[in-house]
């Protein structure tokens, strides 16, 4: 997966590519389980949840991004 790089002004384009992020890493969860679920395929297995790491890793990236900093 590419890095995204954002103008981080463009809320919407932001906001935009973290939802899509997210659809994508539930649908790695529904394709793991799956293929967990039939057994065999562990290296595609594993392919997988690396695919859905470095999702996860984008997503908190957006995410810290788009939720401003709240000092307590």
């Amino acid at each position: 997966m590419n890095e995204d790089v954002f103008d981080t002004g463009d809320i919407d384009k932001m906001v935009e590519r973290l939802e899509e992020l997210r659809a994508r890493h539930r649908e790695l969860d529904a394709e793991i389980d799956m293929l967990e679920r039939d057994g065999g395929q562990d290296f595609r297995i594993m392919g997988l949840k690396r695919e859905k790491l470095r999702i996860k890793d984008r997503i908190a990236w957006l995410s810290s991004h788009l939720t401003p900093d709240i000092i307590a």
